[in-house]
């Protein structure tokens, strides 16, 4: 184990004491507001400390230095996050401690499930493959077919420009107020990027490759399965991964304007006319893991996939 480890792990080591020092004093809260202003101290030699350990750990190689950095910066943010609100006696209203999300999300994992099962798996999982699929097809066909783009392509760009907020009402409308709606505005949030993007990847082939499929005498679905499209999984990827967020987005906020009485929008909805802010929050932390892990998914599926690239190597170093 390299010095500049051993010195990371030390000035983690000092960290976690300290900030376990910090919540234990400042309890039930109202620390700052009693005039205990010294507490500060800790608190800026906690976060200093982090720091020191962050910026020594980042340069290390390795797969579990790359995970460790992310999760102890997140550990610190909630941590702050915790003091803060405790120390300044936050109203619950305004914006609930971590503890408090977490002991809310505990007690209601049930309820919880319920609503990521109607809103990710039954609506934005259908809406993105359906969505995400309909524009590779629509990008091949534009390829194949030239004279389709100056039709498809200013329309797209249409259906992509228009609000989600005017999009949303119209599909609960023509397809009901259960997942059909929702996913259908997921395809439409999510038909335009993998167009785009689809599009881009397949002209990103050099000239000299071509012509080499050519003198081959390789025919336009020869030359877009070996050449082509493996040219094109970087931009497509980049697609899924952007269309991976979106599509979560959509079917939250298409529930806002109708859904059964299950669904993280209707949950958000409900939850804010009811004053229960954490759990609005542990709704969100939902929405959050999910959209999190999807991109993550993807990006290992990318990372295994195209291998080769030479985005890949470069990203490596």
């Amino acid at each position: 184990m390299s010095a500049r480890v051993l010195r990371s792990l030390g000035w983690l080591v000092l960290a976690v004491i300290l900030a376990a020092a910090v919540l234990w004093w400042i309890g039930d809260g109202g620390v700052f507001a009693s005039g205990t202003a010294w507490i500060a101290l800790p608190i800026v030699a906690a976060v200093a400390a982090s720091w020191a350990a962050l910026r020594g750990l980042s340069p290390v190689p390795g797969r579990a230095a790359g995970i460790a950095v992310p999760v102890l910066f997140g550990a610190m943010l909630l941590w702050l996050w915790q003091v803060l609100v405790t120390g300044f006696q936050v109203p619950q209203i305004l914006l609930p401690a971590p503890s408090q999300i977490a002991a809310r999300f505990a007690a209601s994992t049930d309820t919880l499930w319920v609503d990521f099962v109607q809103t990710f798996i039954r609506s934005a999982i259908p809406g993105f493959l359906i969505g995400s699929g309909a524009g590779f097809l629509t990008a091949v066909a534009i390829d194949r077919s030239p004279f389709l783009q100056r039709g498809l392509l200013p329309l797209g760009s249409a259906v992509s420009a228009m609000p989600i907020v005017g999009i949303a009402p119209v599909m609960i409308m023509w397809f009901g107020f259960d997942w059909h709606s929702k996913a259908a505005v997921v395809v439409v949030m999510t038909f335009f990027p993998m167009l785009v993007n689809a599009l881009a990847g397949l002209e990103a082939a050099g000239t000299m490759e071509r012509d080499l499929m050519r003198s081959y005498a390789a025919s336009y679905w020869q030359t877009l399965w070996k050449l082509r499209l493996p040219g094109a999984l970087p931009f497509i990827f980049n697609a899924l991964k952007l269309n991976a967020t979106l599509a979560l987005i959509g079917a939250i906020v298409a529930e806002f304007f109708g859904t059964p009485i299950y669904g993280m929008g209707f949950r958000i909805s409900t939850e804010v006319a009811r004053l229960n802010v954490d759990m609005v929050w542990a709704t969100i932390l939902v929405a959050a893991v999910a959209g999190s892990a999807s991109y993550g998914l993807l990006a290992l599926v990318e990372r295994a996939t195209t291998f080769w690239h030479p985005s890949m190597r470069e990203a490596e170093r």
